[in-house]
């Protein structure tokens, strides 16, 4: 399971994730996207630790809570939709 982490201070960096999450235990890996243009943060992430209930304790505690000045949103991460745009190679639907 991966993590969805939103409503991020722009200044988070991935060392300050870990340190949080490391609370709740191991973390395998923390991505933090960055805009393409700007190359700005773009004020969400994904976090995936080693153990379902770690990772569960962890949306438990941190969803909602306060950290850098802001409000965390804390869930389950969705799978990504192939949104594409552009629409070219897809038959119509009638």
């Amino acid at each position: 399971m991966t993590i969805y982490v939103g409503n991020l201070s722009y200044s988070a960096t991935e060392a300050d994730l870990r340190a949080v999450f490391a609370d709740y235990g191991e973390v395998k890996r923390v991505v933090l996207p960055t805009d393409r243009e700007t190359g700005r943060m773009r004020g969400f992430a994904f976090v995936e630790m080693n153990d379902d209930a770690q990772e569960d304790a962890a949306i438990t505690e941190l969803d909602g809570a306060e950290w850098m000045g802001r409000q965390l949103r804390v869930n389950k991460a969705k799978p990504r939709e192939d949104n594409r745009r552009g629409g070219w190679g897809k038959k119509p639907e009638f």
